[in-house]
């Protein structure tokens, strides 16, 4: 019940049962054409906004990339011209000394000078050399010692983080000059000494950003995307806007960013920006590039508003061609529900215009042609129910006169019994069987006032009548049953087999003269009926009067005269009674007899006698 309930909501809903053919054809070729539309656009641009992310990410990869392979061998570059430095004789003479005076004794310091200036004046791009001697010497090729003590360098956030194994260590600061300042990138080495293996001084290569400036410019992401580098702390060790060198980046994700290998991420500080990030782990720094997000989605952005203009044309088109599809379907339909609401008040004449050979084309032919099915039933129906009334009245009429034919019936029953008395007391035995064959002719006819008798009722009183007339004609009169007694218990119409055993006798025995015989004989039919046959040897019918015979039982009308009751009755009464497709069939040839056929349904219990 419940789902029943639901069922009925949903289709009503749902489907808008209650609501005109051509508003939920709108509704649903909107629905069917809009929803996959939308969804198709939004999928494209959701992929081609992921495709563009992924090129861009996969661009920016293969920048970083190339500008971390040309870092890595430049800084490998400074290092080995580093590591010449540190080797050199004359510096494993100096770390090997403990004071200034043994430096001063030694004369090395001249000899350490022009190993910086040779190791600094061999590249353009090295704009200062420095060594610092545990507070003992400090060696710069600036000119002036003095400039750069050791003790500022030491509150510098790097100098605690350089490898006490004399690993290098790259970091970004600002060195002074007389008359201004300079960011540089500096390699910065632990002097380890050769007795103790302790660190006891520092190195520094001090790298102008004249390769890395080198590098920046031949490095384009989009119009307005740049690349800046990051060392593991987090400070900027190269940024196009020099100022920020060495500070501390204040970015969103700058924690994911120091973590991971590579990858990409969406800024949000300030403006948004699409970062891509690759960790040299020679260098120990983190190669960025970003690209401002709505540069990158300005692709997108003319795909999508491409693809919502498509969309809108598209869904334009397909709505004016669903308004002309949904005329052509319910116009027709419109032309089908006035003419049904004329043929309602019982106008027959109308016929709908068939203007397409479609399924509705198809449908206002098949509306056209039950219109003028129907009027023709209509007709038949009138005319047949004209028929059924006389054929009533006319069945009436026939047991009217059956009923004056029985002259009282009671007073001739008693008579008879009252002869069939006198006969036994006679002795006079023929006389009392006929009077008693006659009396139960009348009872038969007093005790059934149903239509219907069983066929064993009826040969019964056959039997009877044929026995009279057996005392009438002697031996010129022979008769036979050939009745199963399968069919003995079948309904039968009531005095529908006694007229025409009568018949037999009054054309075809008494009126040649000659003898005759009667054979009754009854059989089951293999479609479901049963027959009957009714034959005799008699003088037959000629042909003309046959076939007036035959043509009297095709038609509807009853014919009787006032003496007895014909074939044609017979028949129309069996018509009546059990339907269309049963009733008689006579066949007779002239000098060789006649043979009556009469078929009914088999089982008919509805019909049968109380």
């Amino acid at each position: 019940m419940v789902w029943n309930k639901a069922r009925h909501w949903f289709m009503h809903t749902v489907f808008l049962r209650d609501h005109s053919l051509g508003a939920r054809l709108l509704v649903f070729s909107a629905v069917l054409v809009i929803i996959p539309m939308l969804i198709v656009g939004l999928i494209s641009y959701q992929r081609s906004s992921g495709v563009l992310q992924h090129e861009a990410r996969q661009y920016s990869w293969q920048i970083i990339e190339q500008v971390k392979s040309h870092v890595e061998h430049y800084v490998r570059d400074i290092e080995i011209i580093a590591l010449k430095t540190i080797n050199h004789p004359d510096m494993g003479k100096l770390l090997k000394m403990n004071s200034l005076e043994e430096i001063e004794q030694s004369q090395i310091r001249q000899p350490i000078m022009q190993l910086l200036r040779d190791s600094g004046y061999s590249r353009s791009d090295i704009s200062n050399i420095s060594l610092f001697l545990s507070n003992i010497l400090i060696l710069d090729l600036r000119g002036d010692d003095s400039i750069e003590p050791l003790a500022p360098l030491m509150d510098e956030y790097w100098y605690q983080l350089a490898p006490a194994n004399g690993e290098p260590m790259l970091v970004s600061r600002v060195i002074k000059w007389k008359d201004r300042e300079e960011p540089v990138i500096s390699i910065v080495k632990r002097l380890v000494s050769p007795h103790t293996l302790e660190p006891i001084g520092m190195f520094i290569i001090d790298v102008n950003y004249k390769r890395f400036q080198e590098i920046a410019d031949l490095v384009t992401i989009g119009k307005t995307g740049y690349m800046f580098i990051l060392d593991s702390q987090g400070h900027y060790v190269y940024h196009p806007e020099l100022s920020q060198l060495g500070s501390r980046a204040q970015l969103d994700g700058l924690k994911e960013i120091q973590t991971m290998e590579s990858g990409s991420i969406l800024s949000s500080d300030g403006k948004q920006n699409f970062l891509t990030f690759s960790h040299s782990s020679f260098l120990g720094w983190t190669l960025v590039t970003a690209v401002p997000y709505k540069e990158l989605t300005s692709g997108i952005g003319y795909i999508g508003r491409t693809i919502l203009w498509t969309v809108i044309i598209t869904l334009g088109v397909a709505y004016c061609l669903g308004i002309g599809l949904a005329s052509s379907i319910i116009n027709p339909v419109r032309q089908l529900q006035r003419l049904m609401k004329r043929v309602e008040l019982g106008d027959f004449e109308s016929k709908a215009v068939v203007t397409s050979r479609d399924e509705l084309g198809l449908l206002t032919h098949g509306f056209n042609k039950m219109v003028g099915n129907l009027k023709e039933l209509l007709e038949q129906i009138y005319f047949s129910k004209l028929k059924e009334t006389e054929m009533t009245l006319q069945q009436k009429e026939m047991e009217l006169k059956m009923l004056i034919a029985q002259i009282n019936p009671h007073f001739l029953y008693n008579s008879l019994e009252t002869i069939r008395g006198m006969a036994l007391e006679q002795d006079m035995d023929d006389i009392a069987d006929v009077a008693s064959a006659l009396a139960r002719l009348l009872r038969y006819n007093l005790r059934h006032p149903s239509p219907y008798v069983t066929l064993q009722q009826e040969l019964d009183i056959c039997d009877m009548y044929l026995r009279i007339m057996k005392y009438r004609f002697e031996d010129r009169l022979a008769y036979e049953f050939h009745v199963p007694e399968l069919l003995r218990e079948q309904p039968f119409a009531k005095f529908s087999l006694q007229p025409l055993v009568e018949n037999c006798i009054v054309h075809g025995f008494e009126a040649g003269g000659g003898a005759s015989r009667i054979r009754i004989a009854a059989r089951a039919e293999l479609d479901g009926t049963w027959s009957i046959t009714i034959e005799d040897s008699g003088v037959g019918i000629p042909e003309d009067r046959l076939a007036a015979v035959q043509q009297s039982l095709l038609e509807s009308g009853t014919s009787h005269d006032s003496s007895h009751i014909g074939l044609a009755n017979v028949h129309r009464r069996i018509v009546h009674l059990f339907g269309e497709g049963y009733g008689l069939a006579i066949d007779s040839a002239w000098g060789k007899g006649t043979r009556v056929t009469m078929r009914l349904p088999c089982g008919h219990a509805e019909h049968r006698a109380g």
